[in-house]
């Protein structure tokens, strides 16, 4: 999906008004509908319940169940209804002309920093956007890069050099220099759309007092490489995309993504800023909630990013994330954040572990012992959960597609083979991968960031 550099047509920028239904009522009718779905799926197992008893006991069977089918059942269901009930509400300005300040943290970025600078300086936005570049470590031609896009971008760009080693340690370093009322971070190798920017503020300028962060819609730049991509392509576009709607929603947005966000400057300095984590913008978005702040999503603030094209950058990438998750946890237990929603979310984050376990040394080894007839773990009752999945991606495939999509004047790639992989082959990479994460934070092995 490559970014367009139409910018959006005015008569797009605003939606229809729709009946309104309190955030309170949402979240109690879509519990109420997984409520539902759950009972339903424990009467329809009871003979799957019984025939596994039979094997490894009942206790342990209903840990292994409740991994499989009960649990994300639950979750589906809860995700299936708060879309269904989500309305994006308009923008109150869609046009603001607030100055922004953008950090960029750099290391070894020569063959990207200028494209992504580049597109920066494209943006539709009113307002000024100062740029300021940290430099951390670089060994490349990095420094030569941001000196020919000083001279050559209609941009204002600041350089800063941060010699400790740590992304943390270079926003840090830029947020001493950040003026304005607003700071924004992008990845080094983030493309903007045209509208980014413009869109993340006026989701800002839109919003009530207390929200301090926005996080901006990530999108997958490179998916034609390999199937690997191609499957990435699809978890960005259904999977990441839906789960921060339903954290939008209900305010708590769990990570606002350090590749591109916007924050309160002055939030982000009352928490101490990013802090010595491997899931800097985890964690301090976390950090964030505590404070009874908000964090909201801007699906229309689109930005592509490179995902890793083999299984070793792919798999150091998501078992970083899996540990960042572990790191923002035992900081900040769910029990202690301030609001019901941010309780929820952030409390499901406590039984990730246990589903990936189980996924990994349960539903795999059973799969396999279904191709010999052994249909102890997996069999026709495991295909249940499957149509929920369906429904839920569906739904999100045309919010983004008729609202996210024909607003940014994109086009969605044909991308089949990607979707049936990540349909029915992604969840056995990314299990084993998370847990690899767990363990990782478990014995603090030694972090890896590339």
């Amino acid at each position: 999906m490559q970014p367009s550099l139409t910018p959006i047509e005015p008569a797009a920028r605003h939606g229809r008004k729709k009946l309104y239904v309190s955030i309170n009522k949402k979240f109690v009718l879509s519990h109420l509908s997984s409520a539902v779905w759950l009972t339903f799926s424990i009467y329809l197992s009871l003979p799957w319940l019984k025939d596994l008893s039979e094997i490894v006991t009942l206790p342990f069977s209903i840990l292994i169940i409740g991994g499989i089918a009960y649990l994300p059942g639950y979750m589906n269901a809860f995700l299936v209804m708060s879309l269904l009930l989500d309305r994006q509400p308009s923008f109150k300005n869609p046009d603001p002309d607030k100055e922004v300040t953008l950090l960029v943290a750099a290391f070894n970025e020569e063959k990207t920093i200028f494209q992504t600078l580049s597109y920066v300086a494209s943006q539709d936005y009113k307002g000024k956007i100062k740029a300021i570049v940290i430099d951390n470590r670089s060994s490349d031609n990095t420094y030569c890069e941001l000196v020919r896009a000083q001279k050559e971008l209609n941009l204002e760009i600041k350089v800063l050099k941060e010699s400790e080693p740590g992304k943390f340690h270079a926003l840090n370093k830029g947020l001493q220099h950040v003026t304005t009322e607003y700071v924004i971070t992008l990845d080094a190798d983030t493309l903007l759309h045209p509208s980014a920017v413009r869109f993340l503020v006026a989701r800002m300028e839109s919003s009530p007092e207390e929200v301090c962060a926005v996080a901006g819609s990530m999108l997958v730049r490179n998916s034609r490489e390999n199937l690997l991509t191609k499957i990435q392509e699809w978890d960005y576009y259904l999977g990441i995309a839906s789960i921060k709607r339903l954290q939008g929603l209900y305010q708590g947005t769990l990570v606002a993504q350090g590749a591109f966000s916007l924050y309160k400057t002055d939030s982000v300095r009352q928490v101490n800023g990013w802090p010595d984590a491997i899931g800097e913008d985890i964690v301090l978005t976390w950090r964030l909630l505590q404070k009874e702040w908000k964090v909201y999503f801007e699906p229309l603030a689109a930005a592509f990013t490179d995902v890793p094209s083999n299984l070793s950058h792919f798999t150091k990438q998501r078992s970083r994330w899996a540990r960042g998750m572990i790191e923002g946890l035992n900081e900040i237990k769910p029990w202690n954040q301030p609001q019901i929603y941010t309780k929820y979310l952030t409390g499901v984050n406590l039984v990730m572990p246990y589903l990936d376990m189980v996924y990994t040394f349960f539903w795999i080894p059973g799969l396999m012992l279904a191709f010999f007839g052994y249909f102890w773990i997996v069999g026709p009752m495991t295909l249940f959960v499957l149509p929920l999945t369906i429904l839920s991606y569906g739904i999100l495939y045309m919010y983004q597609k008729h609202y996210v999509f024909k607003n940014l004047n994109l086009k969605v790639r044909k991308n089949i083979l990607g979707f049936f992989a990540f349909i029915l082959f992604y969840q056995m990479i990314m299990s084993p991968i998370s847990v690899w994460g767990y363990f990782q934070e478990l014995f603090k092995l030694k972090r890896v960031w590339d």
